[in-house]
């Protein structure tokens, strides 16, 4: 369907309900009560482009068995609020503690597991090169939305995203845009070649990643309700390795959910060596 219509109407609390049953059911993220308007200024233009005159029709699309529209709506409705070297703390103990006591002979292997537009990758990537330049590394960062994830594959930011990357990084790893790109700035090949995204939804198996030394997962259980929290540890702590961190945000807490994991610090957790099956 195409054409140009009126924004849509308001959203009744029966189509809220559906469109967030249907993104908890998919990636666990729940919208609670009072998200009505949120909801509808990221979908109405949505709405509006294939011609669907109300939410309750969308709802319907958001069922069609191929799941394309609930994709789309997922890219909408995701949040995707971050920056570089947010939290810093986090970063200081990467350098500070984590990559001093790796030891040799193995891969390190770090996972941004809900990398957003790709900041904190990229800001994982810089503390690395400038620890350990010589360590064989690599990150891996995934995000639920497909839209978000080709963006941070690219790299690009505005300028003004650099407000916290300390200047001489800033000089080494990033290149300023000309001409179309003005206004912009670039991750430089240094990082690029050392960073991979892909699409990923915490919700699903994702053991076939492999096995990492640390997991951040940084302001994204605030979104999830207590099992989905809880069935979420269960499964990332066995994808770290024996003596690996998950790095939530200074703002979470696994108090009250079972794991083997144990705090080193408020955010910073711990898997004992000998504590995997």
């Amino acid at each position: 369907m195409t054409g140009s219509l009126e924004a849509p109407p308001e959203i009744t609390g029966a189509d809220f309900a559906a469109i967030s049953a249907l993104l908890h059911q998919r990636t666990g993220i729940r919208l609670q009560p009072g998200k009505e308007t949120l909801v509808m200024g990221r979908l109405s233009k949505r709405l509006r482009q294939l011609g669907v005159r109300g939410y309750a029709d969308y709802v319907r699309l958001l069922r069609e068995p191929d799941g394309r529209e609930l994709k789309h709506a997922i890219d909408l409705l995701t949040t995707n609020e971050t920056s570089f070297f947010r939290e810093p703390q986090h970063f200081d103990y990467l350098r500070e503690v984590i990559v001093p006591a790796h030891r040799p002979g193995r891969m390190f292997r770090l996972w941004s597991a809900a990398s957003s537009s790709g900041e904190e990758a990229y800001t994982a990537a810089m503390v690395l090169l400038e620890k350990s330049p010589a360590t064989a590394w690599e990150i891996l960062g995934t995000d639920v939305s497909t839209r978000i994830v080709e963006g941070a594959r690219r790299g690009l930011y505005p300028l003004e995203s650099a407000a916290r990357i300390p200047r001489e990084l800033l000089r080494k790893y990033w290149l300023k845009g000309r001409d179309e790109y003005a206004g912009l700035m670039a991750a430089g090949s240094t990082l690029r070649e050392r960073v991979a995204f892909h699409h990923a939804n915490l919700l699903d198996d994702l053991r076939d990643l492999g096995l990492f030394d640390v997991i951040l997962l940084r302001n994204v259980m605030i979104y999830f309700d207590p099992p989905t929290k809880a069935a979420l540890v269960q499964r990332l702590q066995h994808m770290l390795y024996p003596e690996g961190h998950l790095i939530i945000s200074l703002s979470e807490t696994l108090n009250g959910i079972p794991s083997r994991l144990r705090m080193v610090r408020p955010s910073i957790y711990r898997l004992p060596a000998g504590t995997r099956d």
